[in-house]
Parts: structure tokens; C-alpha cells; sequence
């Protein structure tokens, strides 16, 4: 699948500091290539999750580096 955000989430999104909403379409545009990548090369999905996943927490990592994010509940500080 093409990396694309749902209606459902538009507004969630919107309200996150841009820096943050930057990170992550890099991430989604990066990691939904690299899955189709790997599935079509014929890699078991669990290897293929697993990778994914592992360059997943870099990207949050680099978003957790960014200070304050806004929560459900109001505005956490990592």
C-alpha cells in the first residue's frame, strides 16, 4: 500500500506540532516502501515485521528528541 493518511486521523494529526507531523511522514513514507520492498523480494512477514518495527523506534526516538508532544490529555513533556 502507498503511504496515506486516513480521514479518520486528519484532525489528530493537525493538532501535533509540525516538526513532529514531519518525522512522521518521513516514517510512513519510508516504512511502507520498505515493507513492500521486502515482502516482494519474498522475505518471511515475520522478518519483515521485525525490521520494520526496528526502524520504527529510531523515528520515535527522533520525535521524542523534539521535546513536548500533545496528548490526549493535554501536552506531555519526555
Amino acid at each position: 500500500m502507498r503511504a496515506r493518511i486516513g480521514r479518520h486521523k486528519v484532525d489528530r494529526i493537525e493538532a501535533l506540532p509540525k516538526v513532529v507531523r514531519d518525522i512522521g511522514w518521513k516514517a510512513k513514507v519510508r516504512l511502507c516502501t520498505r515493507y513492500r520492498r521486502l515482502s516482494q523480494r519474498g522475505k518471511n512477514a515475520n522478518v519483515v515485521n521485525v525490521a520494520i518495527a526496528r526502524e520504527m523506534v529510531g523515528f520515535i526516538w527522533s520525535i521524542a528528541l523534539h521535546g513536548s508532544i500533545r496528548a490526549k490529555g493535554g501536552v506531555t513533556t519526555i
